[in-house]
């Protein structure tokens, strides 16, 4: 074939170990390119919270001929109970596993993330370089090459550089305008962690909703670890800069928001500190208006971040892999048009999965005072009587990713 078209191999070069970064080294690599991926912590990053699987991104794992692997290593998580101060169950919404429709609160392929880092990793670690404890510090754009500094002092020439660097992604800062603010706020914050699994901590996730737009979730992961997740409505400088503090801080400033939540919240206020995982995160969206200059191009949470409320972060990530490396893949010859291409194919699964976040129906499900959470826990409980959850779960024709499909790329399976 002649032209732009010809098939080449790429030096490409990922700034993120993560998930996407992963995925990108699995299609990337397997589209015959020299991959390497550049990760900034000193080991590989397989922590983190439970993660699941939806829609186009359970279709993307199929791809890659994973979806046994990650069945292999799924959370036993049956479904989401709403539960009193008491930890009495008022509801409970079953996960649909029928195989048809749409997944409910808790999805049939629940995850721990480090698992699923694992398993990527594993299927690609051979095919690609994976260099740690080393980050993009900055990088110069040229014609027909990018130079990537590093955090040790060096610099290697690309012909392409993905940030897939997360939500706080360094490489986002260096492509848009000084003061720009790629984010989109709903006024949430939540933190977590995991304590020591006591005998009444069950296979149920257990969700307990606290007056002053407060939440506490129990999920337990295996046989001996429980995830605790503190969840508040707050609009105050205060909360949006506690996550930016020394863990100690934060650790502080959560247990001070939920000193009086009741339930179970001295177990898990007294098991911060040892906890070997801890996180605290402002809910945000991340929209730009576009996800590259030149050869420098951004993927996942670090072009377009979801959120956790659109069940679609991890899905969102991987099929954005997918796609931009499909059209990496197709045609290396014309980097230009591939790049226009992602945002071209990429852009209204991503605006389906974002526009699922309303911050209005968020709030319904955080209420703010005594009244309001017997009113949402009594309505939940007749809707569950009547089995509406389970029903409109397994009717729907779409999941949140709505009707848009993979498209279909030579190095898929």
């Amino acid at each position: 074939m002649a032209g732009n078209n010809v098939k080449r191999s790429l030096r490409i070069l990922v700034a993120g170990g993560g998930v996407a970064g992963q995925a990108l080294a699995f299609w990337l690599s397997r589209g015959g390119h020299e991959v390497t991926v550049v990760e900034r912590f000193p080991a590989l990053r397989a922590s983190g919270a439970q993660v699941d699987l939806r829609g186009q991104g359970i279709d993307a794992v199929a791809r890659m001929g994973l979806l046994e692997e990650v069945r292999g290593q799924l959370v036993d998580e049956a479904g989401v109970a709403f539960v009193d101060s008491r930890g009495r169950p008022k509801a409970t919404i079953m996960a649909n596993t029928s195989g048809k429709g749409r997944q409910t609160l808790t999805s049939e392929y629940e995850i721990m993330r480090g698992d699923l880092v694992r398993i990527l990793h594993e299927a690609t670690k051979d095919d690609a370089e994976f260099v740690l404890g080393k980050s993009v510090d900055g990088f110069d754009q040229h014609t027909d090459k990018v130079t990537a500094h590093f955090s040790d002092g060096t610099s290697g020439e690309y012909d392409v550089l993905i940030g897939a660097d997360g939500q706080g992604s360094r490489l986002r800062r260096a492509l848009l305008p000084e003061g720009f603010d790629p984010y989109w706020r709903v006024g949430i914050h939540m933190a977590y962690w995991f304590v020591p699994r006591i005998a009444s901590d069950t296979s149920i996730r257990d969700t307990c909703m606290v007056p002053g737009g407060r939440q506490i979730m129990r999920r337990s992961h295996n046989a001996t670890e429980t995830q605790v997740y503190f969840v508040m409505r707050e609009d105050s400088p205060e909360a949006s800069a506690i996550h930016r503090a020394p863990i100690e801080e934060q650790q502080k400033f959560w247990a001070g928001r939920f000193g009086d939540a009741g339930w179970q919240t001295e177990r898990f206020v007294k098991g911060m500190k040892d906890s070997p995982f801890f996180y605290s995160q402002e809910i945000a969206q991340v929209r730009i208006d576009s996800w590259s200059r030149g050869r420098v191009v951004l993927a996942g949470d670090a072009a377009h971040c979801a959120s956790p409320y659109s069940g679609m972060g991890i899905s969102g990530g991987l099929v954005g892999a997918y796609v931009l490396a499909g059209e990496i893949n197709r045609s290396p010859g014309d980097l230009t048009g591939a790049l226009a291409n992602y945002e071209h194919v990429l852009r209204p699964f991503v605006d389906e999965i974002q526009g699922e976040v309303n911050p209005k129906i968020l709030r319904v499900g955080m209420p703010l005072n005594k009244h309001a959470i017997t009113a949402f826990q009594n309505v939940t409980a007749l809707a569950c009587f009547l089995r509406i959850p389970d029903l409109v779960a397994r009717m729907s024709k779409q999941d949140r990713g709505g009707d848009w499909q993979l498209p279909a790329y030579a190095d898929a399976s």
